[in-house]
């Protein structure tokens, strides 16, 4: 995870920091300030906040009012990402979850594994288009509660959609032009990927 950046915060804010960087993971008052940096902005404060605890282990932070779920940076690495996605999605992103934790690292036969399960009727999917907003950059100032070098995309989850279903095309026309990511799987989905600044 990037260093969290609390320069002129107030002393409340300063105390927090300092247990966190004690921790190595963040007060959970700042993984939720980070985290819900992918949702809407006029979304953020009902959203459901996933984070980690003092020993790295996932927990529900906040529980939410609406049908946004974010998820914290994770602690364990030097990047910093986070996303926010419809509740509609929670199944299938917690499977993901669950079989990086039980051993399966690669990334395809992860997919793989929850369009079989979705498939068979064991893993619930959305039955209406549910967006996915992933949020990565540089770190976190926690003093001005932004995101450091940000760079927002977006996915929208369209199971079994194909470029015949929905007229998209299955690479960009364009820089940032919606494209459809594995048609025809459960896990179809459009992708959204706006040209990074040049200056970046």
């Amino acid at each position: 995870m990037k260093t969290f950046q609390p320069a002129l915060a107030p002393t409340a804010l300063l105390a927090l920091v300092a247990t966190a960087c004690a921790a190595e993971v963040p007060q959970p008052q700042l993984q939720i300030a980070a985290a819900v940096q992918a949702a809407p902005a006029d979304r953020r404060d009902g959203a459901t906040v996933l984070g980690f605890d003092a020993s790295g282990g996932l927990v529900t932070l906040r529980a939410g009012t609406n049908d946004l779920v974010c998820l914290a940076d994770a602690p364990d690495d030097d990047s910093f990402s986070v996303a926010c996605y419809h509740a509609a999605l929670e199944p299938y992103m917690r499977r993901g979850r669950e079989l990086k934790a039980e051993g399966v690292k690669d990334a395809q036969e992860r997919l793989q594994r929850r369009w079989q399960e979705a498939e068979a009727g064991k893993l619930e999917m959305p039955s209406h288009p549910a967006t996915l907003y992933v949020l990565t950059g540089s770190g976190y100032d926690a003093a001005k509660n932004e995101v450091t070098d940000p760079y927002l995309r977006f996915v929208v989850y369209i199971p079994g959609a194909t470029a015949e279903s929905t007229g998209l095309p299955l690479q960009p026309l364009a820089p940032g032009a919606p494209w459809l990511m594995y048609p025809g799987t459960p896990g179809a989905h459009i992708m959204i990927s706006p040209p990074k600044a040049e200056n970046r």
